[in-house]
């Protein structure tokens, strides 16, 4: 299941219509238990996109609110809810200012992708995840032997690391390989109705 989450149609339903900024711990508060009531209807296995691009201000609070708890409670943890990947879309850069902060405080990374498609990899991740998660975007989709002859990895450091992307759901691990997180084509559906398909890739 595929979803896409507009953050700022969940602010509106769930604190205010005349809202576009996510400020105060309050209100990020109840954004989150709106996006999560979301995520508990759309199955054990997802991709969510959320997105950003109609939230005005993002202050620290919600930011931690929102982003870090979202991400603690569905990838930070050894028994997770259900198997959900977040992709986060249109963030501008006085959102990433109070996002970094949040994930340098818990030791969290997350994946973001920008208007013209390119992702990136946000965060808290040591050299060997970033090379990694780099490789999987440019191969597609790849096996952790693909991505240690790609990089000079040694085969179990390779097999290590994107075991760790995975549980930290920077990748997605699928029959054909690991694939990249991603965003794709113009399959909005605005307050976080979904659509199903490829768990990697949001279709047109």
């Amino acid at each position: 299941m595929i979803s896409h989450i507009d953050v700022s149609t969940v602010l509106k339903r769930s604190v205010c219509d005349l809202y576009s900024n996510l400020v105060t711990r309050p209100t990020g508060a109840a954004v989150r238990i709106g996006i999560e009531h979301h995520l508990d209807e759309i199955g054990d296995r997802a991709l969510a996109v959320l997105d950003f691009s109609h939230v005005g201000l993002l202050d620290f609070s919600c930011a931690d609110e929102i982003v870090a708890k979202l991400l603690m409670q569905y990838v930070s943890v050894d028994n997770p809810r259900r198997e959900v990947y977040f992709v986060f879309y249109g963030m501008n850069e006085s959102h990433m200012d109070a996002i970094e902060a949040v994930l340098e405080r818990h030791d969290l990374a997350l994946v973001t992708q920008l208007a013209d498609g390119a992702s990136q990899l946000v965060g808290m991740v040591d050299g060997d995840q970033r090379q990694a998660w780099e490789m999987i975007g440019q191969l597609g989709s790849a096996w952790p032997s693909d991505v240690a002859d790609a990089t000079g990895m040694l085969p179990e450091c390779a097999e290590r690391t994107l075991e760790k992307l995975w549980r930290r759901r920077l990748v997605i691990r699928q029959e054909s390989g690991y694939v990249p997180l991603r965003r794709s084509g113009s399959s909005r559906v605005n307050g976080g109705e979904g659509t199903s398909g490829n768990p990697g890739v949001i279709a047109s």
